[in-house]
């Protein structure tokens, strides 16, 4: 069978790629390995992730704010495997409704594992052996990517655990060491602080979320450590050893001293590696980088003109949305249009509580490139919205050029900072200087008018709350 455009991999790349493929009139077929669709996200990270820290959010709160707010309870308890079921159902009917946008937009679906015979025919290998080829004048890479180790490490994904393992546990950890102090490590550290495990982050790099700006990275660890989460910075870790059902972390600090962690579960979370394995792509020619990822162009066209890649398996951040953005341009590229992608403003989230969001520049990259800037901050604690519900931790920082005052970054802590750092997104798209935002009416009380109240900071350093 001939198809238009052949998708390997249905995450949240492959799918929207094959979805806005087809859209544009083209025959489309999407091959995925698992018995359901959705990949990573879906399946074992974005929803599942986001599930457990809303429950796990809820239970904090009944323990340590309703009071405040004149609400007595007795002392909640915690049905864990009620709250893993409740994951487990919004994954469920989130990749059923995947496969309904694939017959809703006549997608065929082949299950089993994709594989390049050449540059135009790709077969699928089922479970019970059996294959199909089938070809494609255009063919997507969205095979996305896997949880990263240390070469010394032995998961044994029972007490030495990734991602994949930590969104169904079966019982809630009494001490939980994290190794990697970024985004993965940090929400799934909370689900389980909150619910009550000792947690211990042991980061390599001299701050947390080593990728943000610093100021994000400093308030955010205070407010964790606040909550309880206990942090090793500046650690590498140089060993993790099971015995039976305890695990050994030994690290050494900065000062070249031996430090050891005992804990009962030890997730590792070092970050994300692409995924290629079985994909055959020496058969088609295509090339990888020393990263071992996908190389591709502008265009994210490989090395072979009518092979293209996107999303985990190629350069820059794993994000579920930098993916959907890239499995839309090629669609888009495929049917004749000219579309446009700006890898400096995909926002960057972190779903602890407060949340963090960031888009654009931090300060530590505007230095290193010799741009002249400018700061505007301004403390959620004197935000009318963040007292009346008690989320006073935080802030927004706007930072914006010296001379044309043009936003080139906006950092955020704070509640909902994941749904507030796209009016930052929009305001960047067109170009808005700091006075552009700062002089837009916001709604009072909101969340939103920090946003404001930084961004005239950044243009007239006259906050008028602050």
């Amino acid at each position: 069978m001939k198809y238009d455009i052949i998708v390997i991999g249905s995450g949240p790349g492959g799918y929207i790629a094959a979805i806005r493929a087809s859209q544009l009139g083209k025959k489309v077929a999407i091959i995925e390995k698992y018995k359901t669709l959705g990949g990573t996200c879906t399946n074992v990270g974005c929803i599942p992730s986001k599930a457990l820290l809303d429950s796990s959010h809820h239970y904090y709160d009944a323990i340590h704010h309703f009071d405040t707010h004149g609400i007595s309870i007795e002392t909640p308890k915690i049905d864990f495997s009620k709250m893993v079921e409740r994951k487990a159902n919004i994954v469920e009917t989130t990749t059923v409704g995947i496969k309904y946008l694939m017959d809703k937009n006549n997608i065929d679906v082949f299950e089993g594992l994709g594989s390049f015979v050449d540059a135009t025919h790709v077969k699928i290998t089922k479970d019970d052996g059996t294959a199909e080829t089938i070809e494609g004048t255009n063919i997507i890479i969205a095979t996305g990517s896997k949880p990263a180790t240390l070469p010394f490490i032995n998961l044994d994904k029972e007490r030495i655990i990734t991602s994949t393992e930590a969104l169904k546990l079966k019982e809630v950890p009494k001490h939980l060491i994290v190794i990697g102090g970024g985004v993965i490590g940090l929400e799934l550290g909370s689900v389980y602080k909150r619910l009550g495990a000792e947690v211990t982050v042991v980061e390599y790099a001299p701050k947390i979320t080593p990728t943000m700006d610093a100021d994000v990275s400093k308030e955010l660890q205070k407010v964790l450590k606040k909550q309880g989460m206990k942090f090793a910075i500046s650690h590498g870790v140089t060993s993790v050893e099971r015995n039976g059902d305890e695990v050994l972390v030994k690290a050494t600090d900065k000062k070249g001293r031996e430090v050891e962690f005992t804990g009962d579960y030890c997730l590792v979370a070092v970050g994300r590696k692409p995924f290629t394995e079985g994909l055959g792509l020496e058969n088609a020619g295509v090339q990888l980088n020393e990263r071992n990822q996908v190389e591709v162009n502008d265009h994210l066209q490989t090395s072979v003109s009518n092979i293209y890649a996107i999303g985990d398996v190629v350069k820059g951040a794993m994000l579920a949305h930098k993916a959907e953005e890239e499995g839309v341009v090629v669609a888009e590229y495929l049917a004749g249009q000219k579309p446009h992608i700006d890898y400096n403003l995909i926002p960057g989230v972190v779903y602890t509580w407060p949340e963090v969001a960031a888009v654009g520049k931090t300060e530590e990259e505007l230095k290193e490139a010799g741009v002249n800037y400018k700061a505007g901050k301004f403390s959620m604690r004197a935000l009318g919205r963040s007292r009346a519900s008690g989320d006073i931790d935080g802030f927004v920082k706007v930072l914006a050029d010296t001379t044309t005052d043009e936003i080139l970054g906006v950092h955020i802590v704070g509640a909902r900072a994941a749904d507030l750092i796209m009016e930052a997104a929009v305001a960047m798209e067109y170009r808005a200087s700091a006075e552009d935002l700062a002089r837009i009416c916001h709604g009072h009380p909101t969340y939103s008018e920090a946003i404001k109240e930084a961004a005239k900071a950044a243009w007239d350093g006259k906050p008028l709350n602050a």
